[in-house]
């Protein structure tokens, strides 16, 4: 009869052996992530809105940055685990031996740029891009103020590349300024510069507030196939939750899904995301479904251009060298998440 006690501890001490793993499976993992609080990173917050996020087993929290940069400095600190931004800088910190892998992307050709009241009537009577920078300097005595986010981000680089290669301006004609995402709204709708490079939902906002804002140059003439936002998980968080990554991006998948199918229902999330009370849902389904949003999870469908970007970004300086894409983009976690 003694027996029992000891063997009724035996049988419970397996079964907790056994249930161990599950538990902690379901676990919630915390995620710290970090966004930019653009259209571009709408399926992170459409899949955290509709709770596909928890239902991957993610605790997450959200940290916003104005470029990715900035972000590029959180990660190499440890404070976020996953970045959703821009891809041009997480080269800058793969040369800086900062293990940062692209597991899904989520827009492509965002940037586009918008000429101000001053500057967009020399874009009429169909003046080649470069002549009309010309004719405003010749006009106005000084070069055209374009803002656009720190070097080394998207935003900069894709402006330089249609300045200088694309349109064949005149460096004097065009001046350069750098400032965050908040900060360049503003000063254009301020006239405090003469254009920029923006992204939804800037681009409906601005055009909203002044209909004399013009669109001069969509994302894929600025830079075609131009790579925009993706996800990108800190090494050592993929390595020790690497179920967690794949559900992060099983709810990515979904999500772009969503967007491209139901934005009307994907706006509610976004709005929440991006409104802080100065827009309403009906701005950012129209700037979901606008010529600047072009939603993709598959991180395949960026690599040539990614490639083609670094290449640019060494020319003019922003990175030493190209980086090898091979150990940044890691496409396993989507073709897992979208096999039949």
């Amino acid at each position: 009869m003694r027996l029992l006690p000891v063997l009724k501890a035996c049988l419970t001490a397996a079964a907790l052996l056994v249930a161990g793993p599950a538990l902690a499976q379901n676990t919630p993992v915390p995620v710290r992530i970090g966004v930019i609080p653009v259209v571009g990173a709408a399926p992170v917050f459409v899949a955290n809105g509709e709770g596909w996020l928890k239902e991957a087993g993610l605790a997450p929290s959200f940290t916003t940055f104005e470029s990715g940069p900035n972000m590029i400095q959180a990660l190499a600190s440890g404070t976020i685990d996953v970045y959703v931004a821009g891809i041009a800088p997480l080269a800058v910190a793969r040369s800086k031996n900062i293990d940062v892998r692209v597991v899904a992307a989520t827009a492509i050709e965002e940037m586009v740029f918008v000429a101000g009241p001053k500057l967009a009537p020399y874009f009429q009577d169909g003046a080649s891009k470069a002549e009309a920078f010309k004719a405003f300097r010749a006009k106005e005595g000084r070069a055209a103020r374009l803002a656009t986010q720190p070097p080394g981000s998207v935003p900069n680089t894709t402006l330089q590349h249609w300045l200088w290669q694309v349109t064949k301006t005149d460096k004097a004609d065009a001046e350069i300024v750098a400032m965050g995402i908040d900060a360049t709204q503003q000063a254009l709708l301020a006239g405090a510069v003469d254009g920029a490079s923006i992204r939804e939902p800037a681009l409906t906002i601005v055009q909203t507030r002044n209909p004399a804002m013009k669109l001069v140059a969509t994302g894929g003439e600025m830079f075609p196939d131009q790579p925009g936002t993706v996800v990108g998980v800190f090494g050592a968080f993929a390595d020790k939750n690497p179920q967690a990554v794949e559900g992060l991006v099983k709810a990515v998948v979904k999500a772009t899904e969503l967007l491209k199918t139901d934005p009307a229902r994907a706006a509610v999330p976004v709005e929440q995301a991006l409104g802080k009370g100065i827009t309403d849902v009906a701005t950012i389904q129209k700037a979901l479904t606008s010529p600047a949003s072009r939603f993709t999870a598959d991180p395949r469908a960026i690599i040539e251009a990614t490639k083609k970007m670094q290449a640019y970004q060494v020319s003019i300086g922003t990175l030493d060298k190209d980086i090898p894409v091979d150990g940044l983009f890691v496409s396993s976690f989507y073709e897992k998440a979208t096999r039949r």
